[in-house]
């Protein structure tokens, strides 16, 4: 076991209807899509290479990224391809499938991993579709297959508010991961790191696992967040590549190297508190939710939650789950104004500030919350809020501004390539100046990215 981290900032935000460890019974979902906005790094416009009508397998290639057409997209289930839908500009926004009642996966040839080696294992996952899985720190972008990272990082368990539980998600999945986590060993230039919560005694599949540098993390939210894993174990710092990988997405490369077959099924949680039966439902990459939803809602007045409260995106009640997500939230939407919210106590509700009442009731108290900002945009101020629930060496104040402000020399000081926009996202939630944070940390990525 390597080091164990103990992490005294951050916040844990409690909210009321958390998935239940059951997984829903005879749920069907009819559509499944890829969108290709999902993957940050790639082309506007990637090369379609299917059409309405057309019939796909499981592991099928649905398009490729122009700027490096070996790494292809596949379909996640097998079924007719129904739509490609666009957005503004001919950009394609998703592709839609209409999925068979039996999956049925493209063969895909069996190698040994004994025997190949890093550059023909790369090529390999690139044709059969594995290679969405990777993330490249920094930037958060498509990992890049021309590099070769410094270590390759995993995190055990996700402490964001309503998270999936991992150690219920990885059940019976022992032989998957550890395959998974054989193909990972291949392709870093060092070590494989495995981030464990030791606040909650981890699933065997989780502590039997072998070639893999296991630490253990003690903290509050945002400690399930593998960037900030990465700043206490092995911080990146200008020049470095660092690549990581969702658990439940190491047991699907774990399928395509045992199996012979592209499958991502997986366990997503449907939670919230707008949710009549918070629980797991199994599905593949990209499931449509409107078969969760249905009967399903304690009223129609609600905002549907690709992801968690502070990182997901507004979604369609009958669209479908962003690629890297196995979590979706519903809550009330918050479109009601409060008479003198900032002045008048009224209803409880999450905050890191002790004006509110509902502090007094501690941390361990589930909230019943909606969309509503409680407030408006105000001036950006320093007021030392973001520090205290950061658990990182960094100044996340000073670096927005210095985003704000095109101040590349600054943005490389203060730590850009240390961050994304979900390690900063409970900053954002703790702001006073309602300020869009995570927005602000992209356009900084980005302005770096193009400077190269």
């Amino acid at each position: 076991m390597g080091k164990t981290i103990q992490l005294k900032k951050g916040f844990d935000i409690n909210i009321v209807g958390k998935a239940e460890k059951k997984v829903a019974g005879n749920f069907v979902s009819n559509t499944y899509s890829i969108k290709p906005t999902d993957f940050k790094g790639i082309a506007p416009i990637p090369k379609i290479l299917v059409q309405p009508g057309d019939e796909v397998k499981a592991g099928d290639p649905l398009f490729f990224d122009k700027q490096r057409p070996d790494i292809k997209f596949v379909s996640p289930v097998s079924g007719e391809v129904a739509e490609i839908r666009r957005a503004a500009k001919r950009a394609i926004a998703e592709i839609v499938i209409l999925a068979d009642q039996t999956n049925k996966y493209r063969e895909i040839e069996k190698v040994d991993l004994n025997l190949i080696d890093r550059e023909d294992l790369i090529k390999h996952m690139m044709e059969v579709g594995c290679w969405p899985f990777l993330t490249q720190r920094p930037f958060g972008i498509l990992a890049d297959p021309l590099e070769t990272p410094r270590a390759i990082f995993i995190s055990g368990f996700d402490s964001a508010p309503l998270a999936n539980d991992y150690n219920f998600s990885v059940v019976d999945q022992a032989e998957y991961l550890q395959k998974g986590v054989d193909v990972l060993n291949i392709l870093s230039g060092s070590t494989v790191h495995l981030s464990l919560n030791a606040r909650q005694q981890p699933a065997n599949e989780l502590n039997h696992l072998k070639n893999v540098e296991k630490h253990t993390i003690d903290g509050p939210h945002p400690a399930g967040n593998v960037g900030v894993q990465i700043h206490h174990i092995d911080p990146i710092n200008k020049g470095d590549v660092i690549w990581t990988i969702k658990l439940q997405d190491v047991i699907a490369l774990g399928r395509v190297y045992k199996d012979g077959q592209y499958n991502t099924e997986r366990l997503f949680a449907l939670a919230g508190p707008r949710i009549s039966t918070p629980q797991y439902y199994k599905g593949f990459v990209g499931v449509g939710v409107e078969n969760m939803l249905a009967n399903n809602l304690k009223d129609e007045h609600v905002r549907v939650v690709s992801g968690n409260v502070l990182t997901g995106s507004k979604m369609d009640p009958k669209g479908h789950v962003s690629f890297y997500d196995n979590q979706i939230t519903v809550l009330e939407e918050g479109d009601k104004y409060e008479f003198f919210g900032w002045l008048v106590p009224n209803y409880p509700k999450p905050s890191v500030s002790k004006t509110y009442l509902s502090s007094i009731f501690g941390s361990k108290k589930s909230f019943d919350v909606n969309t509503n900002t409680h407030g408006e945009p105000r001036a950006f101020v320093v007021t030392g809020q973001y520090e205290n629930v950061l658990p990182m060496d960094l100044y996340p104040m000073q670096l927005a501004k210095s985003i704000l402000a095109n101040d590349f020399d600054s943005m490389e000081g203060l730590g850009i390539y240390e961050v994304l926009e979900e390690d900063l996202a409970l900053c954002e939630f703790a702001c006073t100046s309602k300020s869009p944070l995570q927005k602000i940390i992209r356009q900084g990525l980005n302005i770096m990215l193009e400077q190269g």
